[in-house]
């Protein structure tokens, strides 16, 4: 296995199974964060990550976390939150707002810098990166965002003003999701946050032949359109106290 540096006149990229094992997934460096090399990334199965300034380097790790829509967890204390709460929800609405947001939330800096930043835009303008924001009022408290590849979507960062406000997102983006055809949420490398919220570990292999599959699954017609998210009361999973 060797790093391999990406051509300039080519947006194909290595076999991810190639990746160095430490650290883990990394594939290749070099290359540029135009729409048709980010397009083509995910396609692979690979992602951009690295500091601003310097080398692109991109990466395929082993195991790849990920999240089924319909193995969600919510919590009892989220469940609860989610149906009081004082959040509204749209999709494709403000992406400049959100990922300037996931940038700025991160007080250990960032790799979301404005090379990262316009890249994505410029998959945003191609239809292809897409939003969630959360709003209270007319203020964004919250979002997320990433890429859409058929029917699987590949999550890219999010951030969170006030509490729950991006597991809210994340709750009302699966449902919608999967009420369009989206069948799995690629969460890149396993978190707490993530963890807690029903992602988990798979092998990339399997990962990869998921995504050979599912990138040919077309979605609703009208899953991307600019629109009002409303949470899906039945969605929510009840609990015996809730009962009570």
């Amino acid at each position: 296995m060797r790093l391999v540096k990406l051509e300039a006149n080519s947006v194909n990229f290595p076999d991810p199974e190639t990746a160095l094992q430490d650290p883990n997934g990394l594939l290749a460096i070099g290359g540029d964060l135009t729409a048709p090399r980010l397009l083509s990334a995910y396609q692979y199965g690979v992602f951009p990550w690295f500091e601003p300034g310097e080398m692109i380097l991109w990466w395929s790790p082993d195991p790849r976390a990920i999240l089924v829509p319909d193995e969600r967890h919510v919590s009892r204390s989220l469940k609860r939150f989610m149906r009081k709460m004082p959040f509204r929800f749209t999709l494709n609405q403000q992406f400049e707002k959100v990922i300037r947001a996931c940038a700025m939330q991160r007080e250990d800096g960032t790799w979301i810098g404005p090379l990262v930043q316009r890249g994505y835009q410029e998959l945003h303008e191609a239809r292809r990166a897409h939003s969630v924001e959360v709003w209270e009022g007319n203020e964004l408290v919250g979002g997320l965002y990433g890429v859409s590849v058929g029917g699987l979507f590949c999550g890219e960062s999010m951030f969170s003003r006030r509490e729950n406000a991006s597991k809210a997102a994340l709750m009302v983006f699966c449902q919608h999701f999967s009420r369009n055809g989206g069948e799995l949420i690629d969460c890149q490398v396993l978190n707490p946050h993530t963890a807690s919220l029903g992602a988990r570990e798979i092998p990339r292999r399997q990962f990869l032949q998921q995504l050979s599959e599912l990138s040919q699954r077309a979605l609703a017609p009208d899953c991307w359109l600019p629109q009002d998210l409303s949470p899906h009361d039945e969605d929510l999973p009840v609990f015996p106290k809730d009962r009570e």
